[in-house]
């Protein structure tokens, strides 16, 4: 048999291109003889947007989580120009639920450069697994697609996570570190297969790591989520390892990733940017915004943002502090380690205090 004959090239164009073997990793066909197909790029990305965004409150009461500031300009687009940098995705779906006509305010015309985005409403939160199921139609059934969630901040190298997962042929590959605050996947470094997710198969497995937030999908792992039901896709990942061991997982620890969903690492973001490694970084407002009037004597330290048409006084001191849009601060103030929304009007010293 000729290697050619393994794939399943019929009716999916120029989505595909030929691989020798060995650049995949593959000998031959592999123990489940089952037919491999291998796509040149992936097209779609599902990024989560749904979220109430509890844990940042009151920041998100009147605001989707991935849609705070973060150098003034939303998160998620972050999230956009990481996707499309790495993997020249162009087409990006969001699922909405708190708050959905922000998303419209922010994206009038379904575009972010361009980008095509679409949203789908949630009337009621249909969680990870459910968001899945209520694309399908978006998605289709031939192409592998990546989730990624809208509320985390990274510059980590996606093209190592398409070509393990390209290798693997795994219906899924979850993006792993190795250090973290939540190591709840149990990883099988030496066979890249994913083991345990939450304690619930082998609980004792010796190997944890952090879940990033980001997965490659492949259409034959949609099987495993049942049409029409609330539940976290943790669920049906849990069914896949039980009956197929095709959940895979790669390690990345390069580059910089956060969870921006607390008020500690929402502040740190500035910080984080502050590193460097973001796509477009210089392409935004900037982390002091070009509208702002900061008085000369003013001083703003090197990791806080100030937004949009906010008014700086005098002699004001600005320390680790996130600035959103019209806010006022008086002469003399000093402000450490505040988060301002728009319109604040701030006249007294402030540390560590939401407004």
């Amino acid at each position: 048999m000729e290697f050619w004959d393994v794939f399943d090239l019929r009716g999916v164009g120029d989505r595909l291109h030929r691989v020798e073997p060995k650049a995949l990793g593959l000998d031959s066909v592999g123990k489940t003889g089952r037919l491999a197909t291998v796509y040149s790029q992936i097209h779609k990305a599902f990024v989560l947007g749904a979220g109430l965004g509890t844990r940042l409150r009151p920041l998100t009461l009147q605001l989707p989580k991935p849609l705070v500031p973060v150098w003034n300009r939303p998160l998620i687009t972050y999230a956009f120009d990481h996707i499309a940098s790495e993997l020249g995705v162009q087409d990006f779906m969001v699922n909405t639920h708190h708050c959905p006509e922000a998303y419209e305010d922010e994206f009038p015309e379904g575009k972010y450069g361009d980008h095509q985005i679409s949203f789908r409403h949630e009337p009621v939160l249909l969680d990870t697994g459910g968001g899945i199921d209520n694309i399908r139609d978006w998605l289709g059934t031939e192409e592998p697609f990546l989730v990624y969630n809208g509320d985390i901040l990274t510059n980590l190298p996606l093209q190592k996570a398409w070509e393990a997962h390209q290798k693997s042929g795994n219906a899924v590959t979850l993006v792993l570190r190795s250090k973290g605050d939540e190591l709840r996947v149990g990883f099988d470094p030496d066979t890249g297969k994913v083991v345990d997710m939450r304690g619930q198969i082998q609980p004792d497995w010796p190997h944890r790591y952090q879940f990033t937030g980001i997965y490659i999908v492949s259409p034959e792992f949609l099987e495993f989520i049942q049409s029409g039901k609330i539940e976290s896709v943790v669920l049906p990942m849990l069914e896949a390892i039980r009956t197929k061991n095709n959940v895979g997982g790669v390690v990345i620890d390069e580059g910089d990733w956060s969870d921006l969903g607390e008020r500690e690492s929402y502040l740190q973001a500035s910080a984080l940017l502050t590193n460097g490694g973001f796509p477009h970084l210089d392409e935004g407002k900037g982390r002091i915004s070009e509208l702002a009037e900061v008085h000369p004597d003013a001083r703003i330290d090197d990791i806080s943002s100030v937004g949009d048409f906010c008014k700086i006084g005098a002699g004001a001191v600005i320390e680790e502090s996130v600035i959103w849009k019209n806010v006022n601060i008086a002469d003399g103030v000093h402000i450490s380690r505040c988060i301002l929304r728009d319109e604040a009007e701030v006249s007294e010293n402030l540390s560590n205090q939401d407004l």
